[in-house]
């Protein structure tokens, strides 16, 4: 018993003696943000959830409190098919997420340019398994959600003052 434990404990110890962190949130270089989205945007929710356990940065309720504006246009959720089987049942869908955003300072004054984001995934389809494929479903499109938040986070780290990125 003692050995199985020594041996769970050596990765562990390695990990960390050797400097290993988890990657935060550090460098936005502006201390108040207004997330201004349309309603129900889930991206914008998960940016607002990630920022909200950092404590160098505040949200605020408007644009006029805020040092800098994060721009969200409303997110497209699309589901194509992508392939059938020879009796003409689907058997892999395509789905994607796109949105545009763009931060700015509070004067109007545009510190990241307009970019859109992309994101899709591939998933296989079984009628015998519908339930289950839902829930993967919704599980790709979470994960394509969170993908997008922290990309947007990880370009707002980047923007200097005075200059786009």
């Amino acid at each position: 018993m003692k050995r199985r434990l020594f041996l769970t404990a050596i990765p562990a110890a390695l990990a960390a003696g050797c400097g290993f962190k988890l990657r935060r949130l550090e460098g936005i270089p502006f201390a108040t943000l207004y997330v201004d989205a349309p309603a129900g945007a889930v991206v914008a929710q998960r940016i607002r959830n990630i920022l909200s356990n950092d404590k160098s940065i505040r949200l605020t309720g408007t644009a006029g409190e805020a040092e800098a504006v994060l721009h969200l246009d409303q997110e497209v959720r699309s589901k194509t098919i992508l392939s059938l089987s020879g009796a003409g049942r689907v058997t892999e869908y395509r789905l994607g997420l796109k949105l545009t955003y763009s931060v700015s300072g509070s004067e109007g004054r545009v510190w990241a340019a307009a970019e859109t984001i992309e994101l899709i995934r591939d998933m296989t389809y079984d009628d015998a398994q519908v339930l289950a494929k839902g829930a993967e479903e919704q599980l790709l499109y979470r994960d394509m959600e969170d993908n997008a938040a922290l990309r947007i986070l990880r370009r707002m780290q980047g923007i200097t003052f005075g200059k786009g990125s």
